[in-house]
């Protein structure tokens, strides 16, 4: 059976994205959303979660973001302003290299599942912004959070197929850590998904792209997921190509429905894959 899980991440950031993540489930594919507890329009999203009866997940978030705990309780993780620091490389080395922001990072990804259950929301996947969940010792925190929280999957960054030249790059240095992150995960009898799109096209998630990608979604579960919002004014942090209104029309698209419809694929969420 070929089964897909549509996710939007960053649900929270914006009243922009969490308008576009309520239409496109309401009206288009999307099938679940990737909340950010740290974020300005966090509110507002867990009370659109429920309002619609939207499948959520916890969108772990300890760069390029707000933290949970207080700066003073996380002090080698944020800048002056009290954010979590932008990029991936110099946050990775201090978890490597310092005690301290190990034990933060810790206590930051327990505070947000706490903010993230204390809201009344069933759990139904957990991932992280910028994927940084696979460098080792958060994927540690993850494992534990996953299993004491019976979360019904964690993401796989892993994207099948050759990639773009223009991600190249991008595939060498993730496909190792990613095909790691599997194993530990599985190991530990956490689900993950088969095959995920959406890496190769962060930010250009459109219409055209889903047309690309539709026909090669294979057996097993898979997950594409996506930026939208209803504007351009407010730009999720991965800096995409494409508007975030075009990945907000590639959802509601009535041609990606009848080509998924077409393909015999079944729209459903982590939690409601593992049922019988």
């Amino acid at each position: 059976m070929k089964r897909l899980v549509v996710t939007a991440d960053d649900f929270g950031l914006s009243l922009e994205v969490n308008e576009a993540v309520r239409r496109a489930y309401r009206e288009g594919i999307l099938g679940c959303a990737s909340l950010m507890m740290g974020a300005p329009a966090v509110k507002e999203a867990v009370g659109i979660a429920k309002a619609e009866g939207l499948p959520v997940g916890l969108h772990l978030t300890l760069v390029d973001g707000q933290p949970v705990l207080t700066p003073e309780r996380v002090p080698d993780l944020v800048d002056s302003h009290g954010g979590f620091r932008p990029g991936l490389v110099r946050p990775a080395l201090r978890l490597a290299l310092s005690t301290h922001a190990r034990r933060q990072a810790r206590a930051e990804c327990e505070a947000q599942v706490e903010a993230f259950l204390s809201a009344g929301l069933k759990l139904d996947h957990i991932n992280a912004h910028h994927h940084f969940h696979l460098h080792p010792l958060i994927l540690t925190i993850v494992v534990e959070l996953a299993r004491r929280c019976r979360a019904p999957a964690v993401r796989v960054p892993l994207e099948p197929g050759v990639p773009p030249y223009r991600c190249a790059l991008l595939a060498a240095t993730m496909t190792p850590w990613a095909r790691q992150a599997r194993r530990r995960l599985r190991r530990a009898g956490i689900v993950t998904n088969d095959a995920l799109f959406g890496l190769y096209d962060t930010g250009s998630m459109t219409e055209a792209a889903w047309l690309r990608i539709v026909p090669r979604i294979g057996p097993g579960l898979t997950e594409v997921y996506c930026h939208p919002a209803t504007r351009s004014g407010t730009l999720p942090s991965e800096a995409p190509t494409a508007s975030p209104a075009d990945e907000l029309a590639g959802l509601l698209s009535p041609l990606v429905r009848a080509a998924l419809d077409r393909a015999g694929i079944r729209r459903t969420s982590f939690a409601a894959a593992r049922e019988p």
